[in-house]
């Protein structure tokens, strides 16, 4: 006689045959399971390759807001080597300086650097006139923040751009006065380039305006017209609380004078 050990294994090893029968058998033609493919490391770093490759292409035909896209999502991955993700930061702070977005033109600039030590502007991209002051001042002011903090002396700029440089820190330091301080000397001090004499006349505006100096803010906007009569604040720069109508006040009053000053030459 079985002990009930074994008659219960008999029983269960019945049930488990009688349920493989019942069990419905798939047609010939069924289709196969679906396996979702495995996401892997060098899949997302192609992924991200083939991104910045579309980026360059849609920068090279002029669709800057598409390039944006594909370069930011290139990014994303994290998987781009040093020299490829400093060229995707160029290309946005390119893209940012030519659509008047000065700041985020700087950051991404100032990010590339911080990525790879060793990223340059070509000679042409460097001579740029919309980018290549925004990239200078950030190259200076990195190098000026880098030897500070080895006790190293500043490098040898022309006294006029070192002052420049220097505000440009103080004023994104929020030390307002002593920022108008050093972008008045470095006005003074004659710099070359008018694209520089502007921002210095410019943050020294933003940087009165910020305290409180309203009338000394306008009278500097209004210095800015008799070296570009064309000036006007960028679409972020323009909303400033700060500075928005004392701005407008002053270029009103600058655009008329050079309409009084074109009449009178006027045969």
């Amino acid at each position: 006689m079985r002990s009930l050990a074994a008659l219960r294994h008999a029983c269960a090893a019945a049930l488990v045959a009688a349920l493989a029968a019942c069990a419905p058998v798939p047609p010939k033609d069924a289709p196969k399971p679906v396996v979702a493919p495995q996401i892997t490391e060098d899949s997302l770093r192609a992924r991200a390759q083939e991104q910045l490759a579309t980026g360059l292409k849609l920068y090279d035909a002029g669709d800057f807001d598409g390039a944006a896209k594909s370069f930011s999502a290139s990014l994303d991955h994290g998987l781009l080597d040093r020299v490829d993700q400093s060229r995707a930061r160029k290309y946005l702070a390119f893209i940012h300086c030519v659509g008047n977005r000065e700041p985020q033109c700087a950051a991404e600039f100032r990010k590339a650097f911080e990525i790879n030590p060793a990223f340059v502007l070509t000679a042409a991209e460097d001579g740029h006139p919309i980018w290549g002051p925004v990239y200078r001042t950030v190259r200076a002011t990195l190098i000026a923040e880098r030897e500070a903090a080895e006790g190293k002396p500043k490098a040898a700029l022309a006294k006029a751009e070192q002052l420049l440089v220097d505000g440009l820190v103080k004023y994104d330091a929020g030390e307002y006065a002593e920022a108008h301080k050093l972008l008045e000397g470095a006005f003074a001090e004659g710099l070359k380039e008018k694209k520089d004499q502007v921002r210095a006349l410019k943050h020294a505006a933003f940087s009165l305006c910020l305290l409180n100096r309203w009338p000394a803010c306008r009278a500097e906007f209004i210095r800015i017209y008799d070296i570009d009569p064309d000036f006007d604040l960028t679409p972020a720069e323009a909303g400033h609380p700060s500075w928005t109508r004392t701005f407008a006040g002053a270029k009103a009053q600058a655009k008329k004078a050079l309409a009084e000053k074109a009449k009178k030459k006027a045969p």
